[in-house]
């Protein structure tokens, strides 16, 4: 089933179109929500929380405003951040034993594999080491903006147009 004739179902609700969303996205966004929570089981519930909102809110997708793919990206990192940022995720997290941490660190070499496997390591490699340093924070680690300007000491703004210039780049190298 081609995207277009997807979401020609997904706006009539057509339980099929569902399954096949579930199916030709799932794998993806899970790995992205995994990388930001590294907590299997959470990032399957943020996962299942991802689909519900991609039904219930296809209506306020734009294929002006671009790619589909790019449109349900942003709605699992931002839902995975929201989960970190939680209370009830923190709080949760301090009473982590020492034997989960070797299993995380197991998981995030898997998820790095992962990453280089569909290539977008690749790629990022080959920016300026500044927009290395930015990709990392804001899209790898979830820092909103403001955050990645504290880490990095440099103004909000520079940090803005940096992460601009870097995505352009990153386009580039992938002509899109």
């Amino acid at each position: 089933m081609s995207q277009e004739e997807l979401l020609a179902l997904i706006y009539k609700k057509d339980e099929r179109a569902f399954t096949h969303l579930y199916d030709m996205y799932s794998k993806s966004l899970f790995s992205v929500i995994n990388v930001l929570i590294k907590n299997r089981e959470e990032a399957e519930d943020v996962l299942q929380e991802v689909f519900v909102k991609i039904w219930k809110n296809i209506d306020t997708y734009n294929e002006g405003k671009g790619r589909f793919y790019t449109w349900i990206l942003n709605i699992a990192r931002n839902t995975a951040i929201d989960k970190l940022r939680s209370k009830n995720f923190n709080n949760s997290q301090k009473n982590l034993s020492s034997d989960n941490f070797v299993h995380l660190l197991d998981d995030n070499n898997k998820i790095n594999n992962k990453i280089d496997i569909i290539g977008i390591q690749e790629f990022v490699k080959k920016l300026k080491p500044k927009c290395i340093e930015i990709i990392d924070l804001l899209f790898f680690k979830g820092y909103t903006q403001q955050e990645a300007s504290e880490e990095l000491a440099m103004p909000l703004g520079t940090i803005k147009t940096q992460n601009r210039n870097c995505i352009n780049d990153l386009r580039n190298y992938l002509k899109i």
